[in-house]
């Protein structure tokens, strides 16, 4: 069936530029002797040579594979040099490999929108420079073509027995009858060419490359010729690219869904998609996935080159495998230290080199249960708000992970046929801060945003830690939405909020397995948080903080009319209105008009009132103790009053007694 070419309002050139054997090249470039040379990065550990993470072509042409560890890789490729990932905290550090993909995208980003997709793969919107190209200087226009250029793999590019490949491939790129979409393509072609012999020039870095309409197929296109090579793909060559495409080998269809597209409707390659109708796809997967389904085996995708230059998050992760798995709480708190350790120092150096400040905080973990090898339950994620600083990241990741697991041991915790107890390994960790935003311009300095280490995280209803930090995004609904700049802006520089923090699982699990029939009867709830009494050293630091502040007060208030004074004067004109208008001789008009306000003044009263009875409340535990201080003595002493348990102002009673009338009377009743 002919692929028929999608219908958009603009035509676009995007090219994926993919570094080749990345961790090798810079391995290389730091160790000429390397070059040329079979070569492969292995991980730190030592255990059967340790797993490759990246393996040059030369060592590929051996027969070496990543999926191969270093003692395999020997045995297959003698001759093989092994290079150590640099190690940092007990994990690999690729700090060296980020700084060296920034070189190349710093390149990249010179000649359109440009998104890192990941350490070594780079996005590119080439369609202004593509059209700035047609409309200058045209491909048939051009007297000569560099050699790169014409070194290119156009898909589906009609050539006969003998052809020199450069010679058809200058044929195509200057055909005067092209559409306009083939001429961009050509135009993207040439622009990519510079820009990776630029790369190289600069860096000493080669890259390969795919030049498409979309995304999506110049991911694909990217991959078909390495190393060192580039591809483009025609509207044209689409059906070609697609029909024998390995279903699995589509982004986002190597998971379940690629699996049941095999099982149910037999479909084994891209191109297989075609037999079925919309709406049959509709019908197995749902509207919106039905759709996708069509479009992408039509080569169809609207997904935007986003113009991201930095990393929209930051993470820091490590396995451990079988026997490594980790077996007790102190162990996975001494990893998520490291951990929480190298993230701090990734976002310290992102907010001073890119004034860029994360809100999230999220902990992923994978784990087994040791008795039950069939057990796929998974173990949560976990989010909440970032606090920066190394060691309250510390703790905030291990707040997280007891949070989860608690969720994740329930329903196996305890063994009803009486077996011996079964545990569960943690195989995986990592942190990951996200909702990354720039700092608002205009501000007179970056520490504005953060508060002291020593400043106390208080944590919401559903357990997630909360840091009031002036003017940083931060959740409120649940661990993952965030509160508006201007919220936190408007909050106060002194935080006076209530340290909370998560049961003390060590103290209980400390050095034993992480889950047993024992651990599970004694574990907590799912509560989130527990409220800690503070220390009266604490205390006495916070009563001095809060003198100082009302003797500020006292001092900027000079002059200033008391809150007393006010309700004083507020009776005292209430009472006076009243008698003006009973004993006062008005006009016929003014005294209807006075009669209507008067009535509606009672109705209201009358209304305010009975409101008062019912939705007039309070919570102890909600009530800063440091803001009643720095009322007046007056106000203290009523408002303390109303306070005290099982004691509540009768207000019909002081309304008709004429006595003074109680605060909560001037106040306007909580609106639900």
């Amino acid at each position: 069936m002919p692929v028929a070419r999608p219908e958009t309002s603009e035509t676009r050139v995007i090219a994926h530029v993919d570094m080749d054997c990345f961790y090798v090249q810079v391995e290389q470039r730091k160790q000429p002797e390397l070059r040329g040379l079979p070569t492969a990065v292995v991980q730190y550990n030592e255990w059967q040579g340790g797993g490759l993470i990246a393996v040059s072509y030369e060592a590929r042409k051996c027969g070496v594979k990543r999926s191969m560890r270093g003692d395999e890789a020997k045995f297959a490729c003698p001759e093989i040099q092994l290079v150590q990932v640099p190690v940092a905290r007990g994990k690999a550090d690729l700090n060296l490999y980020r700084s060296a993909g920034s070189e190349v995208v710093s390149i990249l980003a010179q000649s359109g929108k440009c998104e890192r997709a990941s350490i070594d793969e780079v996005y590119l919107d080439l369609t202004d420079a593509a059209e700035r190209m047609l409309a200058d200087a045209p491909p048939e226009s051009l007297e000569s073509m560099d050699e790169e250029v014409l070194k290119s793999h156009i898909l589906g590019m009609s050539r006969e027995d003998g052809d020199d490949c450069k010679e058809s491939v200058r044929d195509w790129m200057c055909r005067r009858d092209a559409d306009h979409g083939d001429k961009l393509l050509s135009c993207g072609i040439i622009i990519v060419a510079e820009l990776r012999k630029q790369v190289l020039k600069e860096t000493e870095f080669t890259c390969s490359a795919g030049i498409a309409h979309n995304k999506m197929l110049a991911k694909l296109a990217s991959g078909m010729n390495k190393p060192a090579q580039q591809t483009g793909v025609p509207y044209s060559a689409v059906q070609e690219l697609l029909s024998s495409l390995p279903i699995k080998k589509m982004k986002q269809l190597g998971g379940k869904l690629g699996t049941s597209l095999q099982n149910d409707l037999g479909v084994d390659t891209v191109g297989d998609l075609l037999q079925f109708s919309e709406t049959k796809l509709q019908e197995h997967y749902g509207i919106n996935t039905g759709t996708w389904l069509w479009n992408i085996a039509r080569g169809i995708s609207g997904e935007e080159v986003q113009g991201r230059l930095l990393p929209k998050s930051h993470g820091s992760g490590k396995t451990f495998p079988g026997p490594r798995a980790l077996k007790s709480l102190s162990t996975v708190q001494h990893w998520l230290n490291q951990l929480s350790e190298e993230l701090s120092e990734r976002l310290s150096s992102d907010l001073e080199q890119n004034k860029r400040i994360a809100s999230t905080l999220t902990l992923h973990a994978s784990a087994f249960r040791s008795r039950d090898s069939d057990s796929h339950k998974k173990f949560p994620s976990k989010s909440c708000p970032l606090r920066y600083g190394a060691i309250k990241i510390q703790e905030d990741a291990f707040n997280l992970f007891q949070a989860a697991l608690r969720e994740y041991i329930g329903p196996f915790g305890i063994n009803p046929q009486g077996n011996k107890k079964e545990t569960w390994r943690i195989t995986g960790l990592s942190v990951s801060a996200s909702k990354i935003v720039d700092i608002p311009s205009g501000t007179s300095s970056i520490t504005r945003y953060f508060q002291s280490q020593s400043t106390a995280p208080s944590h919401s209803a559903d357990g997630c830690v909360q840091e009031h930090v002036a003017m940083t995004p931060s959740a409120s609904e649940g661990c993952s939405e965030q509160r508006s700049t201007e919220t936190e802006v408007a909050m106060p520089e002194e935080d006076t909020s209530v340290t909370c923090t998560l049961p003390n699982f060590e103290n209980s699990y400390k050095d034993i397995d992480l889950v047993s029939e024992k651990d599970v009867v004694s574990c907590p709830s799912n509560e989130a948080t527990d409220i800690p009494t503070q220390s009266e050293s604490n205390k006495g630091t916070q009563a001095k903080r809060i003198g100082q502040k009302i003797n500020n007060l006292k001092e900027k208030n000079r002059g200033i009319p008391s809150i007393v004074d006010i309700f004083k004067n507020y009776s005292a004109t209430a009472s006076s209105k009243q008698e003006t208008q009973e004993d006062s001789t008005v006009s016929s008009t003014s005294k209807r008009v006075n009669f209507s306000i008067s009535s509606h003044n009672s109705e209201v009263n009358q209304e305010v009132e009975e409101r008062r009875e019912t939705d007039w409340g309070y919570k102890l535990d909600e009530i800063d103790q440091s803001v009643l201080d720095e009322l007046p003595v007056e106000i203290q002493r009523e408002v303390r009053s109303f306070m005290r348990p099982n004691k509540r102002f009768n207000v019909g009673k002081s309304k008709g007694d004429g006595s003074a009338s109680s605060i909560a009377h001037y106040f306007q009743p909580l609106k639900r």
